[in-house]
C-alpha cells in the first residue's frame, strides 16, 4: 500500500499533470467571465438593437456589476492557485540537494588571474591559452 501512495504522490506532482490542473481550473474560472460577457453586455446590446428589450439604468448597473463580480471571482482564483503551486513547489524543493552550477570562468595558468571559460588569451598577460585548462 506504501508503493502505491508513493508511485500516485510522484505521479500527481509531476510537472505535467500539475500544469494541466492548474489549465483546467483556470478555464473554468475564465469561462465564467465569457458566459458573463455574453449575457450581461452581448445579448442585451442585441436586444436593444433589435427592440427586443428596453432598459433602465439600474438593469445597465446589474450587468456591469455582474461581468464585474465574474473578473474578480477569475482574478481570486488564479491568486490561489499561484499561492498553492508555489507552495507546493517549495515543498518539493525541500531536502533536495542543490546541483552544483558549471563553472563560467577558469584560472590563467601564467598570471593565475580569473578569466571566462571560452578565453583563448588572457586579457591580463595576453597569454596564449589551451582550451583544455579548466579549474
Amino acid at each position: 500500500m506504501k508503493k502505491f501512495f508513493r508511485e500516485f504522490k510522484t505521479f500527481a506532482l509531476r510537472g505535467n499533470v500539475m500544469d494541466m490542473a492548474v489549465g483546467v481550473l483556470i478555464g473554468g474560472a475564465f469561462s465564467g467571465i465569457v458566459t458573463s460577457l455574453t449575457d450581461n453586455f452581448i445579448n442585451p446590446i442585441i436586444n436593444v438593437v433589435t427592440g427586443a428589450a428596453k432598459y433602465t439604468w439600474t438593469d445597465i448597473a446589474g450587468f456591469a456589476s455582474a461581468f464585474v463580480s465574474a473578473v474578480v471571482n477569475f482574478f481570486i482564483i488564479a491568486i490561489i492557485l499561484f499561492c498553492l503551486l508555489k507552495g507546493i513547489n517549495k515543498m518539493l524543493t525541500i531536502g533536495r540537494k542543490k546541483e552544483a552550477a558549471a563553472p563560467v570562468t577558469k584560472k590563467c595558468p601564467y598570471c593565475m588571474t580569473e578569466i571566462d571559460i571560452n578565453a583563448t588569451r588572457c586579457p591580463h598577460c595576453t597569454s596564449q591559452l589551451d582550451n583544455s585548462i579548466q579549474e
